[in-house]
């Protein structure tokens, strides 16, 4: 399979945006990082008005600050220049509460930290193959 296409990671971890852009790249995607939800808005805005490609997929922590990855998730799908991008939130936050309100909030998938690397890869494959259109398999 031919991989490529630029995935913005953003979590406010360090070691986390390392361990998935590490993964990532080496099997062929662009990675761009950054470590919070309004950093991630300003980095999409400045793209869109460069005319430069957006991201085929988002990576998105639920807890950061300032803006989390609720809030961030919120602000994506309102936005309509970027409400087609698949966002895959890669959190240690599981519970039940937690996994109902990604799929009220237009989260495209749900990833549990620690996060299988061969799980990420399949779903930011699917999403980049297929848009939001993409149905994982568990």
């Amino acid at each position: 399979m031919e991989r490529g296409g630029l995935v913005m990671v953003c979590d406010d971890t360090e070691p986390i945006r390392r361990l998935i852009r590490l993964n990532l790249e080496l099997e062929g995607y662009e990675v761009e990082e950054v470590s919070d939800g309004a950093q991630l808005l300003a980095r999409l805005a400045s793209r869109a008005e460069e005319g430069a490609a957006l991201p085929g997929v988002i990576t998105l922590d639920a807890h950061m600050v300032p803006r989390d990855g609720w809030w961030t998730i919120s602000q994506i799908r309102s936005d309509p220049r970027f409400a087609d991008i698949p966002v895959l939130m890669v959190t240690a936050s599981v519970q039940q509460h937690d996994r109902v309100q990604a799929k009220a909030s237009g989260l495209d998938a749900f990833v549990a930290k620690p996060f299988d690397p061969e799980y990420l890869i399949t779903l930011v494959d699917g999403f980049m193959a297929e848009g939001r259109t993409h149905t994982p398999q568990p």
